[in-house]
């Protein structure tokens, strides 16, 4: 085997060479095909005789592909492009994909391409390369020292490594405590327990199939018994009304914490994000009263708002609320987002006490601000840039200001309160950002007070994950599916950053964002515990 330090400098060397190409201007996937005698350093775990299909050298410039964006095996299988780009016949399947890496692959293979891929992900956040295929930069942990002197043992700051067996003992413990919020209310006779519904539940959001498919492979592995037919779990579903599933889902959020109310971090207050996701739909929207338009006109969908805990603490959804909007194919009444972000937020409090709150534009409403002040919380949200607050930036931009605060009342029925409005530079650009807050907060500390805006990328992250990773599909039009396959994803995401959690509480040391089983990963491993190997 290549010692650790040929190891450490072969795939530093890669990264080097990858950041180059792509500072130059090439594409990810040209900087990886002109990647030339950069893997003599690796063994194929297979012997010759071995029927693999595949290169190794393609293989691992796929896989190196994988770190550097952080698609999942099932994403890397929409883009069958990517095969004639790294000399394979086609790209393989989420199971071939999942035996390369722990098989055909060994611990110095795996250290290769996460040490180079982490390495160019860094590098191209920190010298701001235009590379918007590029994963967060807190999704990998890189090593901070010099390459040029590697000790012989892996570095402290190397991605832990823990065993598939550990991973499902946590991650059953996590689900355990998840699935135990949640009742159909059938009577005691039922054939199936909900815990068998949960399951299927969590196979389909996992595999990404739809009900019906998704029933047919669970019994097709368990046996015909072992779990509920399609339109048996749909008609379970159901029962769940909407006001008893957002319930389930606070008793799910208040057993997970239940599990790390000891963490520290949990007893300060904590920052927390709203947001509104949209799930597309493509049917007919006659009767459709929970179908919104979006900002696309040709596009309709679901809507959901939530409530999550950012910064440093474990990223967990506290609160899911359903969206109702006034259009044109039904009589709603104009909604109250008011009434959303109190609903939210008085379910999160019950949780974990609450510091401040950041909203995007979509909120910016003086019965927002209202709302939130009258919660005893403060909020941090970005201003719509109209006639009064172009004036202001107008003299400013006369008086070369860069920074400036204007001091508002709110007077609105539910009552008033004193705020401010921050005018800092914007992050995005040139110009001027505007952003409404209750904090009392001076120009000297306007701009660090804007900074924690930025904080919102993580929810971007997890709507991702949430969507792509844990929301079974369905085409069904009975809003009660649509909300339960969201809650459930939702709950889905909850039990991963749960597990990330319990996993790092076993090791020494600070924790971080950044987890240390990607959701990817995860999924994988919970889908190969609910269903056996061939």
């Amino acid at each position: 085997m290549v010692g650790q330090r040929r190891l450490l400098t072969e795939a530093y060397l890669v990264g080097v060479e990858l950041r180059t190409a792509l500072e130059s201007g090439q594409s990810f996937c040209n900087a990886l095909r002109m990647l030339k005698d950069s893997f003599d350093a690796l063994d194929d775990g297979y012997p010759e005789w071995h029927p693999a299909p595949h290169s190794f050298e393609g293989i691992v410039r796929l896989f190196l592909y994988r770190e550097l964006t952080g698609e999942s095996y099932r994403e890397l299988s929409k883009y069958p492009e990517l095969a004639s780009v790294f000399g394979l016949e086609k790209i393989p399947g989420e199971s071939v994909l999942s035996r390369t890496w722990h098989n055909r692959f060994d611990d110095a293979t795996r250290t290769f391409v996460t040490t180079a891929a982490h390495y160019v992900v860094k590098e191209i956040h920190d010298r701001d390369i235009d590379v918007p295929e590029a994963r967060p930069k807190a999704e990998v942990v890189t090593q901070d020292r010099d390459p040029s002197a590697f000790p012989d043992e892996p570095a402290e700051d190397i991605p832990l490594e823990f065993t598939a067996e550990q991973i499902q003992r946590t991650t059953r413990l996590a689900r355990d405590h998840g699935f135990d919020g949640f009742d159909s209310s059938r009577g005691a006779n039922a054939t199936y327990e909900d815990t068998q519904f949960f399951e299927l539940q969590t196979f389909m959001g996992m595999v990404g199939c739809g009900t019906p498919q998704g029933a047919n492979r669970f019994q097709y592995r368990h046996g015909p018994d072992s779990g509920p037919h399609g339109d048996t779990h749909l008609r379970t579903v159901k029962q769940f009304d909407p006001e008893t599933l957002i319930e389930g889902f606070d008793a799910a959020t208040d057993r997970l914490l239940s599990v790390i109310e000891s963490e520290a971090t949990f007893r300060r207050p904590v920052t927390a994000a709203i947001d509104i996701t949209n799930i597309p739909y493509y049917g007919d929207v006659e009767g459709m009263s929970m179908v919104s338009g979006t900002k696309d006109e040709d596009c309709r969908a679901f809507k959901f708002a939530t409530l999550s805990i950012i910064g440093q603490n474990i990223p967990l959804v506290l609160g899911v609320e359903p969206i109702k909007e006034s259009s044109e194919w039904d009589k709603n009444p104009p909604n109250k987002i008011h009434r959303v972000v109190r609903r939210l937020v008085k379910r999160a409090q019950d949780h974990v006490p609450i510091e401040t709150v950041l909203c995007d534009r979509e909120f910016d409403s003086q019965h927002v601000f209202q709302t939130l002040s009258n919660l005893g919380v403060n909020y941090l949200i970005p201003k719509r840039i109209n006639s009064t607050e172009r004036e202001v930036i107008e003299t400013m931009d006369e008086d070369e200001q860069e920074v400036a605060v204007e001091t508002a009342s709110v007077h609105v029925e539910a009552g008033s309160h004193q705020m401010r409005f921050l005018y800092v530079p914007s992050t995005k650009g040139d110009g001027t950002a505007v952003f409404a807050t209750n904090l009392r907060v001076g120009p000297e500390e306007a701009e660090t007070v804007c900074r924690r805006y930025s904080r919102r990328w993580q929810i971007e992250n997890e709507y991702k994950s949430i969507k792509h990773d844990f929301l079974a599909k369905t085409s069904s039009k009975d809003y009660r599916v649509r909300l339960f396959y969201f809650v459930f994803a939702v709950l889905l995401y909850n039990i991963w950053r749960l597990t990330d959690f319990l996993l790092k509480a076993d090791v020494d040391g600070p924790m971080d964002y950044a987890p240390v089983v990607t959701a990817g990963e995860c999924v994988e491993i919970v889908v190969s515990a609910l269903i056996p190997p061939d």
